[in-house]
């Protein structure tokens, strides 16, 4: 049996934006141990030119959500981007383990071959639903969730590989 696009992309999309949720609990307690501001680590950067730690999470969030809406061809809920704190970085994953988990596989199955459209490098690309999901979607989940991830470890949060995956 090939492999779905629900399968694809659901159960990834759950078990890392839960992982994050308690990668972010280990962050707080960290902050609290260590006398840390929260918003220290919330705006901590791996590079001057790379997003916080926030923005890191908020984007992780938004490709998941954005992901499955656009292979099911319905509008994206948006959220603002305004979370300041542990909690409400929390609660956005929360939201987004909501919407990931209510979306039936019929309504992403099949889009393999629908076109998919999306803004890179403030430039309006078109793709196959396979190849966004594959080569756009995925990578960017991955990437903006491992940098929310460095960015704690690198900041002195103990950290191991088992906390970036996730209970299984």
């Amino acid at each position: 049996m090939p492999l779905s696009m629900h399968r694809a992309s659901v159960p990834a999309f759950v078990q890392i934006l839960s992982a994050l949720s308690l990668v972010l609990d280990k962050a707080a307690a960290h902050c609290a141990a260590k006398k840390i501001d929260p918003s220290v680590l919330l705006g901590a950067r791996l590079f001057p030119d790379m997003l916080p730690l926030s923005k890191q999470v908020q984007i992780t969030c938004d490709f998941a959500k954005n992901t499955l809406a656009r292979l099911s061809g319905t509008e994206a809920v948006k959220f603002a981007d305004e979370e300041k704190s542990f909690d409400e970085l929390k609660a956005r994953i929360a939201k987004t383990l909501d919407l990931v988990k209510a979306t039936k596989p019929e309504t992403i199955d099949g889009s393999e071959g629908r076109d998919i459209t999306v803004p890179i490098g403030g430039q309006p690309m078109t793709f196959k639903g396979e190849a966004y999901l594959v080569h756009v979607a995925l990578p960017n989940f991955y990437f903006h969730a491992a940098t929310a991830y460095d960015i704690l470890r690198h900041n002195g949060v103990e950290l191991g590989k088992r906390d970036f995956l996730g209970p299984r």
